[in-house]
């Protein structure tokens, strides 16, 4: 973990018989230079947009403790970009020096996603989320459209409606030959109570729409149109700033399991929404929360559907209950005032609240995921959910255990955060990833589906082409089980 320490990537992967790609790293745009390019693509609105979200953090962090507690405004992380090893910090500024270190850090290729452009699809206003998001992606492409043989960066998807993330994706595949789309999700609802309330307390009366469940919008039109574009939906959405995340002094309190707990969220209402029921060829990937939330969620589904799916929740049915039996009980322990109660209820000790139901059509939370056999859960869970998991991130074992219900293997894939603050030095990443397998927690046939094989069927599956015309095209092609005639033959 230590910055100082002596790494050597290129050791490691020339042992490796495997490419290995970057499922998530991240490059630091340029804000002086990369909003005016904004203007020039897309327009004042885009690039005025994209400076005030930019400045955001600065914004926050100028405010004492007692404004941020009094507005209720999370602190923000200070000192956040790279300073000690410029080198580093460069790379992160630059496509082409990246693109140049890819071997010096042991990738071969990678899917590079935002920093500033985090955020944008959440910005409120219609308007201006639209334009900074079609400039955002206009000069990111610009930025590595040369470099597309090692390098393929995310597009930015903005999800408020299904309309604008339809036209978002066409446009972006079809005008910017974008692979990569980096959706939002915890859409801001306001709730119709909160109109004409002082904005400063509105914005916390909302709701957040993960899109599967419960959804404002039917968004099965835009699985639709990722299925049709060749597209997997990936998420990088992060949870901190608000709810159980928001202390006015600490970051690292705000920031600890943010992108889990986002990632949490929209899994949970895509699995239980029947997303992965009505779509089964799509892929979803969850970016940078790690795989231990993801095993710990199949789990926990599986252990509520025994209690509330169709067969749990009838055996908890209120007509179950034997009244004569329960009254002869409290009868023959003596508690007379409890008998004389339950005589005057007909022997039904809360009937009143038992005939409640909250009105739901279907008493069976999973209704929607059709669950009839213990092989569902592979293919609703398991085969087309994939988690972004950073590299000294020791849970990253567990994804290949044994603990797994079914002994399923959950889809981690490897995600380096470089250019982020929790990397300070680039060479660092794949050496720390592989020491899982030297500490004898996971199999180097593990370790190649986590740093190559995982991410290759992400992808993939969706578009076969996306990895043709790349540095892996051949070792991708073999994955996916479409591998052409002569690599067959050697």
């Amino acid at each position: 973990m230590s910055a100082h320490k002596e790494y050597h990537p290129e050791q490691v992967r020339s042992r490796l018989s495997h490419p290995v790609i970057d499922g998530d790293g991240h490059w630091i745009e340029y804000g002086p230079v990369f909003a005016e390019q904004v203007r020039k693509a897309a327009g004042d609105k885009a690039a005025d947009g994209l400076l005030r979200h930019m400045r955001r953090i600065a914004d926050t962090l100028s405010l004492s403790i007692a404004e941020r507690r009094r507005r209720g405004i999370a602190m923000e992380g200070f000192w956040g970009r790279q300073t000690t090893n410029t080198r580093d910090r460069a790379t992160a500024m630059m496509p082409r020096m990246l693109y140049d270190r890819l071997d010096e850090l042991g990738i071969d290729f990678g899917v590079i996603y935002p920093t500033a452009g985090l955020g944008i699809a959440r910005i409120d206003d219609e308007e201006t989320r639209r334009a900074v998001v079609r400039g955002f992606n206009i000069v990111t492409a610009d930025y590595f459209r040369a470099l597309s043989d090692r390098l393929t960066p995310a597009a930015v998807i903005p999800m408020h409606t299904p309309e604008e993330a339809i036209e978002e994706l066409e446009f972006v595949t079809k005008q910017l030959d974008s692979k990569v789309g980096m959706f939002a999700s915890a859409i801001r609802r306001p709730l119709p109570a909160a109109k004409g309330v002082d904005p400063e307390v509105a914005r916390f009366a909302v709701h957040y729409d993960q899109l599967g469940l419960d959804s404002d919008y039917d968004y099965d039109r835009v699985w639709e149109k990722c299925r049709e574009l060749k597209i997997a939906p990936t998420f990088h959405t992060g949870g901190r700033s608000f709810g159980l995340r928001n202390t006015p002094s600490n970051f690292t309190f705000n920031h600890i399991g943010h992108f889990a707990a986002a990632g949490h969220a929209v899994a949970k209402s895509l699995f239980l929404g029947g997303v992965t029921r009505r779509f089964p060829d799509l892929r979803f990937a969850f970016l940078e929360g790690g795989v231990g939330w993801a095993c710990q969620l199949f789990a926990d589904l599986i252990e509520h559907w025994e209690r509330r799916g169709k067969e749990g929740l009838e055996y908890m049915h209120p007509s179950k209950l034997d009244r004569a039996l329960l009254q002869s009980l409290v009868d023959k322990y003596g508690y007379q005032d409890m008998a004389a109660e339950l005589r005057g209820r007909d022997g039904w000790p809360s009937r009143e609240e038992d005939e409640l139901d909250g009105g739901v059509p279907v008493h069976d939370d999973y209704a929607a995921c059709k669950i009839t056999r213990k092989e569902d859960w592979i293919d609703l869970f398991a085969k087309p959910f994939y988690f972004g998991c950073e590299a000294d991130d020791r849970m990253n074992a567990v994804a290949f255990g044994k603990v797994n219900p079914f002994g399923a293997r959950i889809n981690a894939i490897f995600s380096s955060d470089v250019g982020h603050f929790d990397v300070p030095d680039m060479r660092m990443v794949l050496p720390e990833a592989h020491e899982l397998v030297e500490d004898g927690l996971i199999t180097a046939d593990d370790f190649r589906d986590f740093t190559f094989a995982n991410a290759v069927r992400l992808w993939g599956t969706q578009n076969p082409d996306f990895f043709k015309g790349t540095a892996i095209t051949r070792q991708a092609a073999e994955v996916l089980g479409h591998a052409p005639v002569r690599a067959a033959a050697e």
